[in-house]
């Protein structure tokens, strides 16, 4: 029983971390089509913010939400400054962003040096069996299914998910129909980007914000979305779920770094096996 209730709750905590992580690109690269490059970044400085909220007095939720709401703005700044110059030029925003990363790297290197900062919480820890678990794990889980579980209410039953789905889809015959697509880019890449920075912020109190946080999870955002196919919500939901499981189990049993590397066999097999992602087929039809 000891180990079934620990691989349950591995497997929700991995599933969670995947979620957090992915949700924001899958927004912005699933959606929009745009390879963001500084999309750990954008990790990276709602953990600061929060940091930097939390030292400010705020209760650590409440400099969350400021976390996901500074780097909305800031991504609204990015997207109006560089992006918006940059729709179907896969390359050069590539490029853009990239450089965008290594500024923003270099920028919180200056200013906070190359240490890991955090804030603490005081939730306490949880047992099962012989083995203690950390009481904000499953703050971590409960926010992830919340998140998942709104954007998707956001996108499929209400107007502006309707105009953003029809945005993507065709621009030019939205714009006819007196749809400003200029701002529905801006507002949507916005929102992707406010989701990543309260990531980052949930993220803070279990591995502290440094300049190189971004590098741990890009990788793994990418290698989710991309797995999940053209459907973005029920792809990223499903390759998280499928990692999840994969890094929770192994991780129990082996370590963390034998889990990492056996998820990315797995992706490696799942897009050998579903060139189109887990969605492929669901969005061909088939």
């Amino acid at each position: 029983m000891q180990h079934l209730a620990s691989y349950v709750y591995l497997i929700g905590y991995s599933f969670a971390i995947f979620v957090l992580i992915s949700l924001g690109l899958a927004v912005i690269f699933g959606m929009m089509r745009v390879i963001n490059l500084a999309q750990g970044e954008f990790l990276m400085l709602g953990a600061y913010v929060c940091v930097e909220a939390a030292r400010a007095g705020l209760p650590l939720w409440l400099a969350i939400i400021a976390a996901g709401l500074a780097v909305g703005a800031f991504g609204i700044v990015v997207e109006r400054l560089i992006i918006r110059f940059l729709y179907g030029r896969i390359l050069d925003t590539l490029l853009a962003t990239w450089g965008l990363s290594l500024f923003l790297v270099g920028g919180v290197t200056i200013l906070y040096g190359p240490q890991s900062v955090s804030v603490g919480v005081t939730l306490g820890n949880f047992r099962l069996g012989d083995i203690s678990y950390s009481g904000y794990s499953l703050i971590v889980i409960i926010a992830a299914v919340l998140l998942l579980i709104g954007t998707y209410a956001l996108w499929r039953f209400t107007r502006f998910g309707l105009i953003v789905r029809g945005t993507m889809q065709n621009a030019g015959m939205a714009s006819a129909m007196g749809i400003n697509t200029g701002v529905v880019y801006m507002l949507t890449f916005g929102f992707g980007s406010a989701l990543t920075g309260l990531a980052g912020a949930l993220l803070v109190p279990i591995v502290g914000a440094s300049p190189q946080l971004g590098l741990s999870y890009i990788a793994k955002a990418f290698i989710t979305v991309i797995s999940g196919g053209p459907l973005p919500l029920l792809g990223t939901s499903a390759a998280s779920g499928l990692f999840g499981a994969i890094d929770g189990i192994v991780s129990y049993e082996s370590s963390t770094v034998v889990s990492e590397v056996a998820v990315l066999l797995v992706a490696i097999v799942l897009l050998r096996m579903l060139p189109l992602g887990i969605t492929g087929r669901l969005r061909r039809g088939l």
